[in-house]
């Protein structure tokens, strides 16, 4: 298939950016949408040219680096799918593509298709881990977990932290990233002393970075991994438990 390409180009985070046209001709309906780009690439290499910048790593739908807007939505209009899982005959011959990079303060731009979210690295910093001692290692399913506990940790390990859903918030928020790192430990045993300190402080650093969440729920939506904005709720129950704790034992 032949398809038109509207890449956004910006050669730094403060330089002046702007879309740029390419030709992307013979492209097979079984490549990958960063296959896609890889070939334009080659072509922008052998002519002379800068080739555009985006970020990879896995092209398996797990690290999460591959975030980009296609067509005006985040990863392209496959749900459930990020952009290294979006196949090319999810398009049609002669289509225009448009590809953007996150748009979101919380996002500064740093070349082309590129963005820093060193932002979701900090709320991580914050609490994202258990510190308490533990001890030496415990036989397995020595502590009992409650199958319902595990299986919303798992469901909350999912987020693969591609900012995806800050990026189609109108409001940019981090709260389904927030909430899910969250929820995978506040969900857990293991997680339970730190509980509150930790959710202060990440809900703390992501309103430092980030946008309010006015229950748009377009972040649920745009979530390549499927989580729900249920964790949101459940987060903002945590903290409103933790402050009046932390007021009662002031």
């Amino acid at each position: 298939m032949n398809l038109t390409l509207r890449v956004w180009r910006q050669a730094g985070p403060t330089a002046p950016g702007r879309f740029e046209t390419y030709e992307a001709n013979g492209v097979s309906e079984d490549s990958s949408f960063l296959e896609m780009l890889d070939g334009v690439n080659e072509e922008l290499v052998a002519a002379g040219e800068e080739p555009i910048e985006f970020m990879h790593d896995c092209r398996e739908g797990i690290c999460g680096t591959c975030g980009m807007m296609i067509n005006g939505q985040a990863h392209g209009p496959q749900a459930l799918t990020t952009a290294c899982q979006l196949h090319m005959r999810t398009f049609s011959d002669g289509d225009e593509i448009v590809v953007e990079p996150w748009r979101a303060a919380g996002f500064p731009i740093v070349k082309d298709l590129v963005v820093d979210r060193a932002a979701f690295d900090r709320i991580i910093e914050a609490g994202g881990y258990v510190s308490v001692e533990t001890g030496s290692a415990q036989d397995a399913n020595l502590i009992p977990v409650p199958k319902e506990s595990a299986d919303l940790a798992m469901d909350a390990a999912a987020c693969i932290g591609c900012g995806a859903c800050v990026a189609a918030c109108p409001n940019g928020a981090a709260q389904l990233f927030t909430s899910a790192k969250l929820m995978h430990l506040n969900s857990l045993p293991q997680g339970q002393p730190e509980r509150s300190e930790r959710t202060v402080a990440m809900v703390e650093v992501m309103e430092e970075h980030f946008g309010s969440c006015t229950n748009y729920g377009e972040c649920e939506a745009a979530c390549p991994k499927g989580i729900s904005i249920d964790f949101i709720a459940a987060m903002n129950r945590d903290h409103r438990r933790a402050l009046v704790r932390n007021r009662r034992s002031a």
